[in-house]
């Protein structure tokens, strides 16, 4: 199950049966069209939930493990958080739209595997702000001396190369409109509590480029120097079979229209000042006040937890953050080496046909591998 896009053809659910497990794939309630973000935090956990009770009361499963791909695993990882610790996880001071005890009682699942996750809806949403945006009723006015795709800032056709002084006001900037969105629908909640919104329940809110959806990223997608390696060395899987350890290198639509509550209780998040891209990550963002990043999520999660990056796509880097928070005592890692992010090889990173072989066989192997170690599930 993905947050948002429509996985009942996703790699896995053909897979990991090739390897003798029953996979049980599934969509949520939120929209797959694409013309309107109407995700909401508390439906997408209680779908999982409704998914975890089906196979629980499945007499032929003995473990149900739930995996979690790109969006899919921020909503995983909440979930699992939720399921172990209960509703006060996500009732923290520390959260901008707290849940509410609808949440109570979900069934946890055995096992997690994050494949290629990426740092949550929250958080890919703010590094999808476009700063230069000085008009949020029209998103056609444009600050020049923000814009990503303008020359004079570093950018050309065979990408970007920023100096350091205009990365700097672009993190700045990103800060101040962030700070401008949430300040603004934080007024708005209060005025439909108050009763004096739009509507009685929740109002639209549009926020012009600004759609998390991985072509929308933006300035470590345009500027390869960030996000482009991890801070220590993890397992890579090649095409024979073979692993190294090292340091891991990376191969490599729009508005946000949604609703005020929707949009605090599943697309935002807090970041400070000192906000900054860096080679191997980010700094300055405040994973525990949004409900949606995994960052905060897996620091709850105790049973065995799996963690895999795709290298032919920035959003691999996650795996490495999110196993140095997990606090439970069986925690594996790897990565898959020519991978992009929908796990199948990613040929343009290729310098000959075949450099990195079948990537689905090398990383679907791994998982199956990882699932069946003796004394993990069974």
């Amino acid at each position: 199950m993905h947050a948002e896009e429509d996985y009942l053809s996703f790699s896995a659910c053909t897979e990991l049966p090739k390897r003798g497990y029953t996979a049980f794939c599934a969509n949520n309630d939120a929209s797959k069209s694409g013309y309107m973000t109407d995700l909401d935090f508390e439906e997408m956990m209680l779908n999982v939930g409704e998914g975890m009770s089906y196979l629980r009361n499945q007499t032929e499963f003995d473990k149900v493990v739930i995996l979690g791909h790109s969006g899919g695993g921020a909503m995983m990882a909440a979930y699992q958080n939720i399921a172990e610790n209960g509703v006060q996880a996500c009732q923290g001071a520390e959260k901008i739209y707290p849940c509410s005890n609808q949440l109570a009682g979900l069934k946890p699942a055995d096992g997690l595997m994050l494949l290629d996750c990426n740092y949550g809806l929250s958080t890919m949403s703010l590094l999808s702000l476009n700063p230069a945006i000085e008009d949020e009723s029209t998103g056609s006015k444009i600050n020049q001396s923000l814009n990503l795709y303008s020359p004079a800032n570093g950018y050309t056709s065979n990408g970007a190369n920023y100096s350091a002084a205009f990365q700097k006001t672009f993190q700045t900037g990103v800060v101040a409109r962030n700070n401008r969105i949430l300040d603004h629908a934080l007024s708005r909640l209060d005025a439909i509590e108050a009763g004096n919104g739009t509507f009685s329940d929740d109002e639209p809110l549009f926020i012009p480029d600004a759609s998390y959806i991985g072509f929308n990223n933006k300035f470590f997608s345009q500027d390869t120097r960030f996000l482009a390696h991890t801070t220590h060395a993890w397992p890579l899987l090649h095409k024979n079979g073979s692993t190294t350890t090292q340091i891991i290198p990376s191969f490599l639509d729009g508005a946000i229209k949604t609703t005020v509550k929707r949009y605090l209780s599943t697309l935002a998040i807090r970041v400070t000042s000192d906000f900054a891209y860096r080679v191997d990550g980010f700094d300055g963002i405040d994973y525990a006040s949004s409900q949606t990043a995994p960052l905060a999520s897996i620091r709850g999660v105790r049973v065995p937890l799996l963690t895999m990056g795709m290298t032919g796509h920035w959003e691999y880097l996650n795996a490495e953050k999110l196993h140095l928070n997990a606090p439970g005592n069986d925690t594996s890692i790897a990565f898959v080496e020519g991978a992009q992010h929908t796990i199948d090889t990613c040929t343009e990173c290729e310098s000959y046909p075949g450099e990195f072989g079948d990537t689905m066989v090398t990383a679907y192997d791994f998982v199956g591998g990882w699932l069946e170690k003796k004394g993990r599930f069974l």
